[in-house]
């Protein structure tokens, strides 16, 4: 009986463990990895040196920062930046007022986390422009160009990407 209770007790533990780490996590949306320890204070700034916030304040939908700083995860303030991770393409920063808008603009949806619409991950599907031109340039160099005849013409690099416009 006890080692039954156990191996039921070790999903339900697990489980515990992961929603802890996901509203951990959730008290940073938008913000730079490289930027989380700035905000792990009790007491942080504002980048502007305008102001000071207590960490209760960061993400709570309310414009604290003239430029931001404390809503990097809402649409709060309209100077914010959101960050989007967009994990298997390039990150990048979008305006907050785009954040919970109803539309996708990060690739991997993380701008959307709580509006009423899902958006999938389209990062590797093509949610950047950098992989389709690698997904393009690697397609070339296995298939290269075949002529109406079957023949392979060669292909230029270069004139592929400048086409793409990059």
């Amino acid at each position: 009986m006890t080692m039954e209770l156990l191996r039921n007790l070790i999903p339900l533990m697990s489980l515990c463990f992961l929603v802890v780490f996901v509203q951990c996590k959730s008290s940073l949306l938008g913000v730079h990895p490289l930027d989380e320890k700035y905000f792990s204070k009790e007491v942080i700034k504002c980048k502007d040196g305008s102001k000071s916030f207590t960490r209760d304040r960061l993400n709570d939908n309310f414009c604290d920062c003239i430029d931001g700083t404390d809503e990097p995860g809402t649409s709060a303030c309209p100077a914010g930046k959101f960050y989007c991770g967009n994990v298997g393409s390039t990150p990048q920063f979008i305006f907050s007022s785009r954040v919970n808008d109803r539309i996708c603009d990060c690739c991997d949806g993380s701008d959307e986390y709580d509006s009423s619409i899902k958006c999938p991950n389209t990062c590797v599907m093509g949610g950047n422009i950098e992989y389709k031109a690698q997904s393009y340039i690697s397609t070339i160099n296995d298939a290269g160009s075949i002529d109406a005849r079957g023949a392979k013409i060669p292909v230029n690099k270069e004139d592929l990407i400048e086409r793409l416009g990059m």
